[in-house]
């Protein structure tokens, strides 16, 4: 089974049964038990070992930092709405914004700008933005899919963001005489998911239409005020005394504090227990260098401290009020704590029955023809391996050097098969259930997974579909301005006609 089809069943089944049970924590663990299943050969000791020291151990210990960054985030939205500031920023919003289409722009802008982390982005624009679009009577599915669908994508192509740094240490020394960092920059252009999906969400918004189940949710919230929304999460403390800065401040010193301890984590300003001083000073390869389950948790607990202090200073809240947020923020993390742990503990059993080793096999043997064609290849090899594995970093880790074994290192299609990788990567973990952004999309629009899941998947195929073209005219022209631009123009052609499909069908 190792280096075969095999490795990719598990994830895969888990991802079909989710889907067809609506239930996603029984379909990862059976995920998790097939693939420890096929490891271990069958055998039920091994088997065990694998899921609960292997699998659940590591992935918790792996994660640590992240899951203190969310115990952390959770406690802090807890604290802003027990401040009752939320509930005045969707006051301001409601006189200020008075559209759905304007409450859906601000949302994406605001995911836009938020482009150092993707968790980060998820759940801070998540917590901002949940009351603003409750108010217009966006559902929740159409909130997280704004969220996902900016999170990931703009990461990709910001060069300052935990992403760049994973692809800058993936691509450094690989023989093509070009940094990391400087490869990272020079794919954007050709990054086509990532510009296409911000071209598909202004022209979806702007044309005032959904199509496939998102149609169903959003025609639920806007006639019978159906948001979809967990249990719990559409409740706002009415708290007289909250301020739109109360809400503003901390979310401002948690990117600001983030910020500086992303490089505080990289080695910027001198050695550290982890890094040595190499980096000191230089702001490219500390970010190069950052380890964002280092800095988020840095960054969660000065904001929480200061958000502490802030409320207390300012009475709004008093202090057995404030300690009342910390389990409520814990107990409102645990259900994507426990995707995200049994999520990674999948991709474990996945790397373990060689997934790897296959796609390699699988894009060497690719490469021996069809050479203009190869970053459509590669793209759509991506989706498949990020959509199976949940995970797009993991897929540019494997695919990276293979692209650059494949292409001479001064063939414009290098760059062109780069920017295809981490397209790829990011379509792929879009669209899978068991991805961390998309798990955590839904933790910060707080909606039911599978339901984000299947009301986005869509809209991201969509994207890809025209993405895919576009890349094989990429191959053929090498030159991003005639193929960006013929990516739009399909892009919004083929909503123009999903409308005209919807409204014969209405």
């Amino acid at each position: 089974m190792y280096g075969t089809f095999w490795a990719l069943v598990p994830p895969l089944f888990a991802i079909v049964l989710a889907l067809i049970t609506k239930e996603v924590y029984s379909s990862l663990f059976f995920g998790v038990l097939i693939g420890a299943l096929f490891a271990a050969g069958f055998n039920p000791v091994q088997t065990l070992n694998l899921i609960v020291v292997d699998g659940l151990s590591v992935s918790v210990s792996d994660l640590a930092g992240n899951l203190c960054f969310l115990v952390i985030l959770g406690i802090l939205v807890a604290l802003v709405n027990k401040t009752g500031s939320s509930a005045a920023f969707g006051r301001w919003a409601e006189k200020n914004i008075k559209s759905r289409v304007g409450v859906q722009i601000a949302t994406f802008i605001l995911g836009v700008l938020i482009f150092i982390d993707d968790y980060f982005n998820c759940l801070t624009v998540g917590s901002v933005m949940r009351p603003v679009t409750d108010r217009q009577r966006i559902s929740r599915a159409k909130l997280a899919y704004l969220i996902d669908a900016t999170a990931a994508p703009v990461c990709m192509i910001a060069p300052i963001s935990s992403w760049a740094a994973a692809v800058a240490g993936v691509a450094d020394d690989l023989g093509t005489g070009i940094t990391g960092i400087e490869l990272f920059v020079r794919a954007i252009p050709y990054n086509f998911y990532s510009l296409l999906t911000f071209v598909f969400i202004i022209a979806l918004v702007s044309m005032r239409f959904d199509y496939g189940p998102m149609a169903l949710a959003e025609q639920s919230a806007r006639l019978n005020g159906d948001l979809g929304a967990l249990e719990g999460s559409s409740e706002q403390e009415d708290n007289q005394k909250g301020k739109i800065l109360d809400l503003v401040l901390p979310v401002v010193v948690l990117i600001v504090a983030v910020f500086f301890a992303m490089l505080y984590a990289g080695g910027y300003y001198g050695e550290t227990a982890w890094i040595g001083p190499e980096n000191t000073g230089n702001l490219i390869a500390a970010f190069g260098d950052t380890d964002a389950f280092i800095a988020l948790p840095w960054g969660g607990l000065i904001a929480l401290i200061f958000s502490f202090i802030y409320f207390l200073l300012r009475r709004t809240v008093t202090f057995k009020e404030m300690t009342e947020c910390i389990p409520q923020g814990f107990v409102a993390m645990v259900p994507p704590i426990l995707i995200l742990v049994l999520a990674t503990s999948l991709k474990t059993m996945t790397s373990s029955l060689g997934a790897a080793e296959f796609v390699h096999d699988l894009m060497i043997g690719a490469s021996s023809g069809l050479y203009s064609l190869l970053p459509a290849v590669i793209f759509v090899v991506a989706v498949v391996l990020a959509f199976a594995t949940g995970t797009s970093w993991g897929t540019f880790g494997i695919l990276i050097p293979i692209v650059t074994a494949i292409f001479p290192s001064d063939s414009k299609l290098l760059i062109i098969g780069i920017s295809a990788c981490l397209a790829g990567a990011v379509c792929g973990d879009h669209c899978s259930p068991i991805s961390d952004t998309t798990i955590m999309a839904s933790a910060g629009a707080q909606v039911e997974h599978v339901s984000h899941v299947s009301t986005q998947l869509p809209y991201a195929m969509t994207v890809a579909a025209v993405s895919f073209v576009t890349y094989i005219v990429a191959g053929f022209v090498q030159n991003w301005v005639v193929s960006i631009i013929t990516g739009v123009v399909l892009t919004v052609a083929a909503l123009f006609v999903l409308r005209s499909v919807s409204a014969k069908k209405a």
